[in-house]
């Protein structure tokens, strides 16, 4: 594997985000696992946030009665999303738009991985209150993101962690310093006692905490 050196380059972000994220692809393994103890062999997912496909490749492979539907704002994201899933493709539908533009369902089950830590807290609640008017009852959502302590001097230590994590994969340290500054400039993330909360007030309960890697954090929560 390349190590991505333009980090808004689409053609290169199934690279950059293996790269980046410690275990992303036993990510998408616990995930499938994770939805499947509530959803029968038939069942429908939404995975919110789908461009690259590469959760949707993943779920779709070991899923095979599943039907999925992705959603992203970014139409080339979502061919990039057509190229990975190949032939698989047919399996989902894809719809370029927010949580909004989203089918009604009800669904399932959903995914939402690497995404919600570029939304304010509101933003972030309100596509989670989106999320779950689309969810049965009893449905699992499973959330995968940025997510660490940020009081004092705790957000400079995390950050500090994530950027000598990429340096000891062989990332220039100059590219690993910029990224500690992206990160405070564009993430509103949230620390994962805010994070649990904002979930259980989307209407989730039951929210547990199954993926802990540096900054990233992933729970699996239920609809009420």
């Amino acid at each position: 594997m390349t190590i991505p050196q333009d980090p808004g380059d689409t053609a290169t972000y199934a690279d950059r985000v293996a790269w980046h994220v410690p275990a992303l692809h036993d990510l998408h393994r616990m995930t499938g696992l994770l939805l499947a103890e509530r959803i029968s062999d038939t069942g429908r997912v939404l995975v919110l946030g789908a461009g690259g496909g590469m959760e949707l490749r993943s779920l779709v492979e070991r899923y095979p009665g599943w039907r999925f539907d992705g959603v992203d704002p970014s139409a080339a994201m979502l061919d990039q999303a057509r190229e990975t899933m190949g032939d698989l493709v047919e399996r989902a539908s894809l719809h370029e738009g927010y949580v909004n533009d989203a089918p009604d369902g009800p669904f399932d089950g959903a995914v939402c991985l690497l995404t919600l830590h570029f939304l304010p807290r509101d933003e972030r609640l309100r596509t989670l209150r989106q999320l779950a008017k689309r969810l049965r009852p009893g449905a699992p959502l499973v959330v995968a993101h940025h997510s660490f302590p940020t009081g004092g001097t705790h957000r400079d230590l995390w950050l500090r962690r994530n950027a000598d994590y990429l340096i000891s994969r062989g990332v220039p340290s100059s590219q690993a310093e910029q990224g500690i500054q992206t990160m405070k400039a564009r993430l509103p993330v949230l620390t994962p006692e805010e994070d649990e909360a904002v979930l259980r007030e989307a209407d989730f309960e039951d929210v547990q905490l199954f993926f802990a890697a540096l900054t990233f954090k992933g729970w699996v929560a239920v609809r009420k």
